[in-house]
């Protein structure tokens, strides 16, 4: 495929360069930007379409030569001025993918590469790196999606991406305005549906071992009423101490690794 070499800022540049920050144009053109030598080569081990390669001119590397010869995408060398405001924070990354995102349509949950791991639901999540870190932890305890729900950070933010260390691309990813369709999904496809809160049922007497969506709640105000109204039923993490409560992400984690533990 041909190289395209950029090395003034131009309107490509920029729209790149947007996909940082703006959620809007992210969202518009169906794409956003991985950085890291990780998430990138999960992103192409899991089939995801890796629209654009951006390589820094003169970089080089056994890693990005092998994905600069062999990924089916646009080939673009970047000065190593503008490559460097599109790598984020880790140094030295020749690479930076342009991949295309995922339709949003529950019908997706059904095609999940894991189809007997637990569906996790983020509701209305504020951080992306508690997203990140919560895709992280889905995919170690063998989740088949995670939904994050509600009006909510992006699970395509750069720092999500990141804070997944790649996990995000082994997951079925949705994005969902509330509970709604989810709910309609697990009641037509035999789910069970298991809330998290501060107040409730004790963790390791919850079925979690069958087909399940654990719903996790905002970081503050912890599930909406709609979700809660969706429950089956709702646990408690069992904590001593002083702490009065746990991450989102933590307490997410800790649910999916007794789903696990009860799958064997």
């Amino acid at each position: 495929m041909h190289e395209l070499r950029i090395t003034r800022e131009n309107a490509r540049f920029q729209q790149w360069e947007a996909l940082l920050t703006n959620r809007s144009k992210r969202h518009r053109n169906r794409e956003f930007l991985v950085q890291g030598v990780r998430p990138i080569t999960r992103a192409v081990e899991e089939g995801w379409t890796v629209r654009a390669l951006l390589r820094a001119d003169g970089a080089a590397s056994t890693w990005s030569d092998g994905l600069w010869s062999t990924t089916d995408a646009e080939r673009v060398l970047l000065s190593p001025e503008l490559h460097a405001r599109l790598s984020g924070r880790e140094e030295g990354a020749e690479l930076v993918a342009v991949v295309e995102m995922p339709d949003d349509g529950v019908a997706r949950l059904e095609d999940s590469r894991r189809p007997h791991g637990p569906v996790v639901v983020f509701d209305r999540p504020t951080s992306p790196g508690n997203i990140g870190t919560l895709a992280r932890s889905a995919d170690a305890f063998g989740a088949s999606a995670l939904v994050v729900t509600g009006h909510a950070a992006d699970p395509y933010d750069p720092q999500a991406v990141r804070a997944s260390t790649g996990s995000l691309f082994a997951l079925t990813v949705l994005r969902v305005p509330g509970p709604g369709p989810v709910v309609e999904h697990a009641h037509a496809h035999g789910y069970r549906i298991v809330g998290t809160d501060e107040v409730g049922g004790v963790l390791a007497d919850a079925d979690l071992g069958g087909r399940v969506v654990i719903v996790v709640g905002n970081e503050t105000h912890g599930l909406s009423s709609g979700w809660r109204d969706a429950c089956d039923e709702v646990v408690a993490i069992p904590m001593v101490g002083t702490a009065s409560s746990l991450n989102a992400a933590v307490a997410g984690s800790i649910v999916l690794h007794e789903s696990l533990r009860q799958r064997g």
